[in-house]
């Protein structure tokens, strides 16, 4: 900032004032999102009297929630709708008056799943632009076809979707754009069960200034402020080797090629206090640490072990009518020892728990896609609390192990998810019906598979609701991420 310090003397050789009148106008910047259970039809100008005058209209929030009876056979599909409206006023007739905007479809609060084996699509966006056409491109988003209509696949979509982007309006007069938005939950006229008491809210943003999006690169987005946002930032600015975070992309050698964040290597600054606040962050109890980002969720893992517990006490067996009793350790026994206000925090999730035989472990790659992947075929259990996946594992250590199989001895070196000790993992043998997938500490962190009657250290790991924020904390182990609660 410059600072004028002169002092400026006139002598006036006859009586008079001189007075000097400084008008400052300022421009005004118009901003609004709608919330949900909102009256809709609110107006927010951005101008003044003497200027161009553009204005923002938004419809309702838009809420979806999945009955049983939306699933009957001709029942027809469910929807809502919503509109962004823009409004551009010139000064005076001959004034040919241009200003630009954004809208943004703002997913906060999203649990469908998908209920078929090929992905139907469970929920679609059909979006209309202010000529009265449908929108064919939008993003990275898949156009499907679903219940009998046509529209963007957005069955697990969370966070912020670009409707417009930099979109311009041109007024001699008044001018007004509209932007039409429906979101469809298809009958699939199949089983969607697993979607009964599924909820979907989202509302519109419409504004003259694009979102300042720091968040997650490449092909997803986030709301700005969120505790994903913030660590996707830390990718944008920090070299990975620096920070051990890395994204997944297609051009990442040998990762997951999910669109994932992860930290490797020996120990980043991934720490989260969690169930407390204040200086019991210092509590081994209340320390945990980031796997990553998937979909806009982070997910974490203990810092240290819960205890030791079999996995179950007779079989490996786990489907919708038996579940092992490392299903109950997690999600009864650890889960109510944390407060409401913590418990609300974690997301209820879709996870990959058929397995896959012991005989086809290999790299990380390789895992994953067995696992999680493409390859997997395996039962789908939606719970909070889990464990990480084996190849959750393989991709903590160091990329240099990327290419090693997961079997191999001292995978743990350089791999900050080797707690030192044996410990269970989420994903059962499928090559035998008493096995499930351990690290061993015996050879250094290796990956093997073990008698599920052993009692082994547990970790729970859980992914945190996409609107979790971040209010403190640099991630070290003495001074943890602190979680606004």
């Amino acid at each position: 900032m410059k600072v004028k310090n002169e002092k400026k003397v006139l002598t006036l050789s006859f009586l008079g004032v001189i007075t000097l009148i400084l008008v400052v106008v300022g421009a005004t910047y118009a901003y609004f999102t709608a919330q949900g259970g909102g009256t809709g039809n609110i107006n927010v100008n951005a101008g003044t009297a003497t200027t161009d005058n553009l204005s923002f209209q938004v419809g309702s929030a838009i809420s979806l929630t999945a009955n049983q009876e939306d699933f009957g056979s001709g029942a027809g599909n469910k929807s809502g709708s919503t509109y962004a409206r823009a409004t551009l006023t010139a000064n005076n007739a001959t004034n040919n008056a241009t200003r630009n905007y954004y809208v943004y479809l703002d997913i906060t609060s999203n649990n469908f799943e998908y209920t078929t084996v090929d992905e139907q699509a469970e929920l679609l966006l059909k979006v209309t632009n202010p000529d009265g056409t449908e929108v064919t491109t939008l993003g990275s988003l898949e156009r499907k076809i679903s219940g009998g209509e046509t529209g963007f696949d957005i069955t697990t979509q969370t966070g912020l979707i670009t409707i417009a982007d930099n979109y311009e309006i041109t007024s001699t007069g008044t001018v007004t754009q509209d932007w039409n938005i429906e979101i469809i939950f298809a009958n699939l006229d199949s089983d969607q069960n697993a979607n009964t008491g599924k909820t979907f809210s989202a509302s519109l943003i419409i504004q003259e200034e694009a979102m300042e999006d720091e968040g997650l690169a490449y092909h997803e987005t986030c709301t700005p402020g969120t505790m994903a946002c913030d660590i996707a930032k830390t990718y944008n600015e920090t070299n990975p080797e620096i920070n051990g975070l890395y994204y997944h992309d297609t051009d990442l050698a040998n990762g997951a090629q999910d669109n994932s964040y992860r930290y490797s290597g020996a120990n980043p600054n991934n720490y989260v206090c969690f169930g407390a606040t204040g200086a019991d962050c210092q509590n081994e109890d209340n320390q945990y640490r980031i796997i990553g980002v998937f979909n806009n969720q982070v997910k974490l893992i203990k810092a240290t072990s819960y205890g030791g517990y079999a996995w179950d006490a007779d079989s490996n067996a786990w489907d919708a009518s038996t579940k092992p009793d490392i299903y109950i350790t997690l999600n009864t026994t650890y889960y109510n020892t944390l407060g409401s206000e913590w418990q609300s925090l974690i997301a209820e999730s879709t996870w990959q728990v058929g397995g896959f035989n012991y005989s086809d472990l290999g790299t990380a790659k390789e895992t994953y896609d067995l696992e999680v992947g493409t390859g997997q075929s395996g039962y789908e259990e939606t719970m909070k609390i889990g464990l990480m996946y084996v190849s959750d594992y393989g991709y903590g250590a160091n990329p240099e192990k990327w290419t090693t199989d997961l079997g191999s001895l001292n995978y743990g070196t350089d791999n900050w998810l080797y707690l030192g000790s044996d410990e269970w993992l989420i994903s059962r043998d499928t090559g035998s019906t008493f096995d499930a997938f351990v690290v061993l500490s015996l050879y250094g962190g290796d990956v093997y598979n073990d008698y599920v009657r052993h009692a082994f250290a547990v970790r729970p790991s859980f992914y945190l609701e996409s609107n979790v924020e971040i209010s403190g904390g640099d991630g070290s182990e003495q001074n943890p991420f602190r979680i606004v609660v």
